[in-house]
């Protein structure tokens, strides 16, 4: 009897040794940081490329106003309703007080500097791929950005969801540093999965998820349900696609589709985005997507 609870709490204590290594919150190897010097200008094409003010401007922000990420925007899943936190450079309410390298921890592995994981509605399972000197000289431009007093909302989640522990085993199910298309055959290509598979982070919205919130790479651009309830977003694959590349890149310029409609939704901040790009860069995720199998 004795040894059987003996054997009982040491395979107790193995699982939760076991859970908490795989739930554990792990942040960045700040060695591939060291030595590198942040290029600001540089870094305002990564946040504009990475959509971070399309997410973090307040709700009612225009023009100037949405380059002060004070947070507020409600974002509806099967999940619950995550409202975007302020991220601007105010030490209390914001960001003001994060180091280069829990920036980086936070980009890159949804690992906050006190140790939390972030929940995925922050794209990190794609900004994984985000090179470290972008991350460098994205975290460069972020000190020239304003401060912003207002508090951030706490997320409108319930139980199980709001366990953010858990989030350590949607990692090890989801948080991959392969790429969709493994074989980029010109740079012009490659800097289109650049820009889609990482920055831009396309797939968050146009490629199916299962039942856990993790994205189908089966069905990768295939298209999937609006979040809000309200349609469907397209997918962007080459069978279901017709437009050719000068047309996407068009469309990513001025928000015009071939059938003279204009773009709608969120899709609005995108294109706002990607018009601020280099033509080269519009061009590069028109080459990505008609490369796709």
């Amino acid at each position: 009897m004795r040894r059987g609870l003996i054997l009982g709490v040491v395979v107790l204590a193995a699982g939760a040794a076991a859970g908490s290594a795989v739930t554990r919150a792990t942040p960045i190897d700040t060695t591939s940081l060291a030595g590198r010097e942040g290029d600001a200008a540089k870094g305002e094409t990564v946040f504009i490329a990475a959509g971070c003010a399309s997410c973090h401007y307040a709700p009612d922000a225009e023009d100037d106003a949405k380059l002060i990420l004070a947070g507020g925007q409600k974002f509806a899943s099967d999940f619950g309703t995550f409202i975007a936190p302020n991220i601007s450079m105010h030490p209390e309410a914001g960001i003001g007080d994060w180091t280069l390298e829990g920036f980086a921890s936070a980009v890159k592995k949804g690992v906050s500097p006190e140790g939390q994981h972030y929940y995925p509605a922050f794209p990190y399972s794609s900004y994984v791929n985000m090179t470290d000197q972008d991350v460098v000289d994205l975290w460069a431009y972020w000190q020239t950005l304003p401060l912003d007093a207002t508090p951030s909302q706490p997320h409108e989640i319930g139980f199980p969801f709001n366990i953010r522990r858990s989030v350590g085993v949607w990692k090890q199910l989801y948080v991959t540093e392969d790429w969709v298309l493994a074989s980029a055959d010109t740079p012009e290509i490659e800097r289109g999965r650049y820009l889609v598979e990482a920055l831009a982070h396309c797939g968050e919205c146009h490629t199916p998820r299962d039942a856990l919130g993790g994205l189908d790479r089966d069905d990768w651009l295939g298209g999937a349900p609006n979040p809000t309830g309200q349609g469907t977003i397209p997918s962007l694959r080459p069978d279901d696609l017709s437009w050719g590349p000068i047309e996407i890149a068009y469309y990513l310029e001025t928000g015009f589709t071939p059938e003279f409609d204009s773009v709608g939704g969120h899709m609005v901040a995108v294109v706002e985005n990607f018009a601020k790009l280099p033509e080269t860069d519009r061009a590069a995720v028109a080459a990505y997507l008609k490369a796709l199998p």
